[in-house]
């Protein structure tokens, strides 16, 4: 019963005190949205990247690129180290408080500023300064997301063929579905459905004919190479296709793969009810991870608060927001929904793997241990024996192995949409940042194929392994540099700042803590890591820059604030 109190109590936390409470009161003193203002995809139509856009397959566009696999591996390694409470407590409490209206808030500030990124919008309200060493960092952060999401995909490929597959097969299907939609007009409710069903289809097919690769490789390529460099190409060739053509059918499909899943495994939890099987509370100190502040709330990103979404919502989504009325069920929504995500992946994960061998035996460890399939498998594993045992204890008639290949589909499906849209994030930040004054990099097929070369080489070369120890830190810094670019913002056309100031705060200082002990750490270990020390400390440095520089236009230093004014809607 305890599992279903979690899950119960979760829903309407999210539900009454967030969407109903909070965004409500954002939406009043905040944004104040109107449903006459024009929006960017509207009034910057050009068919390619502005393209007003049904908000049901927005919705799904933007909840597929900021999921990833960011709900389900943070909490389950934030379990590991420091137990179930402390981690549903952060999920709860970040999400509502500061997940969610950092990627509202994002979004509409970009909607305000005719879909500028946030970096972009950082040189208005904080100045040239700050918006360079801004959108630097952030391009460097999004090539190290882009080749270790590649390199992601590409071993659940191997390791799974049964996924092979349903996965490039929804490619075909999401540009049809896309065609039928845009270009036919079609009804949405009934297309979607159709194409559902195919899905649906393809995944029975994948898991009859698996595709595996041969020992030896394709074209001199061992089986890793190949899959990563074929995900590269589709991640750049779908960046610049126009957007209602692959990447928003594509990704608005495959929410109903994760919507799916999800919805098999809440009701398998509710009927099943397991038990949590691992500690409520493994205390303040991880031998591996270190103090459960600041640690925990770096491991924890996408399921509570996570940097990446602000990309996403300044990259694509407000490009494609056709009326405000919509942004808040799209953005605060969306998040609120990724937080229903990390709930269920500890309820999962907690409840169908064991801590311990139960009494009486008939349990093989190897299998449903909760630190075994993580050693032996990682996260990937952890969460697909986990969802398959709770799965198929409810309906026997799916077979283990058939029940976690669908976690696993869900899951590299996710990090497929986020790779795409990453690279055309990533393509907007280099048009923006260098476009102006180096007409070269207004070219997006240049920057585009540029994008992609450099996270190429930074997987193949396996050099993702030598910073990626540092990337949730670095994700949660980026958070905390948004919500400060939003208070300035909000200081500017003289909103209240406190609702966004003080999560960036404690974010910053949350990030320089993690990012201090990792130095520390790097340091000081048997064998130093004298690059990944050297790099947190140089993103300590860039935290205090970029604080300080907020600081200073929040105290109205910076003349460029004054600039930065709200158009009546009566005016434009």
């Amino acid at each position: 019963m305890l599992t279903i109190g979690i899950l119960v109590s979760a829903c309407l936390f999210f539900y009454f005190v967030g969407y109903r409470a909070y965004a409500q009161r954002l939406d009043r003193e905040l944004i104040r949205p109107e449903f006459s203002r024009e929006t960017p995809a509207i009034k910057q139509n050009d068919g390619v990247d502005f393209v007003p856009s049904k908000p049901l397959v927005l919705f799904g566009h933007n909840f597929a690129s900021i999921a990833g696999a960011g709900p389900v591996i943070g909490p389950i390694i934030a379990m590991h180290h420091f137990g179930w409470a402390i981690t549903l407590f952060w999920i709860l409490i970040g999400n509502v408080f500061i997940g969610a209206v950092h990627d509202y808030l994002t979004l509409m500030v970009s909607v305000r500023n005719r879909g500028s990124s946030i970096a972009d919008i950082a040189e208005t309200t904080m100045g040239y300064r700050a918006k360079a060493v801004f959108a630097i960092f952030l391009v460097l952060a999004m090539l190290l997301v882009i080749a270790v999401f590649g390199v992601v995909a590409a071993k659940t490929l191997i390791a799974q063929p049964e996924m092979v597959f349903p996965t490039f097969a929804i490619i075909p299907v999401s540009m049809i579905l896309g065609w039928c939609i845009y270009k036919k007009n079609f009804n949405l409710p009934a297309v979607s459905a159709v194409a559902v069903l195919v899905v649906i289809a393809n995944i029975y097919i994948g898991f009859k004919i698996p595709l595996p690769l041969p020992n030896e490789g394709v074209l001199g390529l061992s089986p890793l190479m190949f899959w990563f460099v074929v995900l590269m190409i589709y991640a750049g060739v779908a960046s610049i296709l126009p957007v209602q053509t692959l990447l928003q059918p594509r990704d608005y499909l495959s929410t109903y793969i994760l919507f799916g899943s999800m919805s098999l495994a809440i009701v398998a939890l509710l009927w099943v009810a397991p038990g949590l099987n691992t500690p409520v509370w493994r205390g303040a100190m991880s031998d591996v991870q270190g103090p459960v502040w600041p640690m925990l709330f770096v491991l924890v990103a996408c399921g509570a608060v996570s940097g990446f979404h602000s990309l996403v919502a300044g990259g694509t989504t407000s490009k494609q927001l056709a009326n405000e009325m919509q942004g808040k069920p799209i953005a605060y929504g969306g998040m609120l929904t990724e937080g229903v995500v990390a709930v269920v992946t500890v309820l999962l994960v907690g409840g169908g793997l064991y801590w311990v061998a139960p009494a009486g035996g008939g349990v093989d460890m190897a299998q449903l241990g909760f630190r075994e399939t993580l050693q032996s498998g990682g996260w990937i594993l952890a969460f697909g024996n986990g969802y398959g045992n709770v799965v198929h204890q409810m309906l026997p008639v799916l077979s283990f192995t058939f029940a976690s290949m669908i976690a696993v589909l869900a899951l590299n499906t996710f990090v497929l949409t986020t790779l795409d849209t990453a690279v055309r994030i990533t393509r907007f930040l280099v048009q923006e940042s260098l476009g102006k004054p180096i007409p070269f990099f207004r070219d997006k097929y240049i920057v585009t194929i540029a994008v992609v070369f450099l996270a190429y080489l930074i997987g193949a070369t396996d050099g993702w392994q030598k910073i990626w120890p540092i990337f949730g830190a670095t994700n949660q810094l980026i958070a905390a540099v948004a919500l400060f670019v939003v208070a300035t913002w909000l200081m500017a056309v003289k909103r209240p700042t406190h609702y966004v100031l003080y999560p960036a705060v404690f974010m910053v200082v949350t990030t320089v803590g993690a990012l201090a002990w990792q130095a520390y750490q790097f340091y000081t270990a048997p064998e130093p890591h004298v690059f990944l020390g050297t790099v947190a400390v140089v993103l300590i440095g860039l935290a205090v820059f970029v604080g300080y520089e907020a600081m200073q236009a929040l105290k109205g230093r910076r003349m460029v604030v004054g600039q930065v004014a709200e158009v009546p809607s009566n005016a434009e």
